[in-house]
């Protein structure tokens, strides 16, 4: 168990720092802006006193929320990456196909979606944000790459 424990933080941790090169190229090539870490830290620091925000930048500000919202990004990433191999298992590393892991990086959108949007008070699946749509596809293209980052760690540490 120890072992998938250590595989399951680096690979959550592989596909998290894949993300956020992703995003930094996505800034560098079409200017969209970087996720506000700082928002989820506070998000992150008011709970578990309140969970739904109906704007989170209204809230009052936590200590060290930036710091707090980048703590608790990796620390997500790490938790899925074992809650994916507590559910594939051990032979899984041994021959990691994609399409496994691919679903399971779509399926943690829903976290976001349900719990983090309307959080900071974005709704549900970011339906109050400007364009819901292109929100929603770009955290699915997200996770997706998350997904691709955990995959590559997995063939890389294996």
């Amino acid at each position: 168990m120890g072992y998938l424990l250590v595989m399951g933080v680096l690979i959550g941790i592989g596909g998290t720092v894949a993300m956020d090169l992703w995003a930094l190229i996505l800034r560098r090539v079409y200017g969209l802006p970087l996720p506000n870490w700082a928002m989820i830290g506070r998000w992150v620091g008011h709970l578990p006193g309140q969970v739904f925000h109906d704007d989170i930048g209204v809230a009052d500000p936590v200590p060290q929320e930036l710091g707090l919202g980048w703590l608790f990004h990796y620390a997500v990433g790490a938790a899925y990456g074992v809650i994916f191999l507590v559910i594939m298992g051990a032979g899984w590393l041994v021959d990691p196909s994609f399409v496994p892991v691919w679903i399971f990086g779509i399926a943690t959108i829903g976290a976001g979606w349900f719990l983090l949007h309307p959080g900071l008070g974005l709704g549900w699946a970011a339906a109050k944000t400007a364009a819901p749509w292109k929100t929603r596809g770009m955290g699915l293209l997200a996770h997706s790459v998350f997904a691709v980052g955990m995959w590559v760690t997995t063939l890389v540490a294996a």
